[in-house]
């Protein structure tokens, strides 16, 4: 190797293929996600219901938060995360409300 060309450390490169494969699980898992609140979000405007139901959003923050607590996550963290998944959701089922 020479002096510009680093050498590949693999304790390093296995962490990282690691979470490369993390990843990719977290984004098809956050895509199979939203195809199911699409089908709610549709759901909701042929019914007239409104787009977002605060009662179950603050149960699952608390749920997600005691789970992200038992998984030794930053549960603000899990809270802060969760929260843009369910602005992007609710910003969907007005879409969809406003389209339908």
């Amino acid at each position: 190797m020479t002096q510009d060309t680093p050498s590949i450390d693999p304790v390093l490169a296995g962490f990282r293929a690691s979470i490369d494969n993390i990843d990719a699980a977290l984004i098809h898992m956050l895509a199979e996600r939203f195809r199911i609140t699409k089908a709610v979000g549709e759901y909701k405007a042929k019914t007239d219901l409104p787009a977002s139901d605060p009662g179950r959003e603050e149960r699952q923050i608390a749920r997600l938060r005691k789970l992200a607590e038992d998984a030794h996550l930053d549960p603000d963290f899990g809270e802060k995360f969760i929260r843009f998944v369910i602005d992007e959701v609710i910003r969907h089922h007005e879409r969809a409300k406003s389209e339908g």
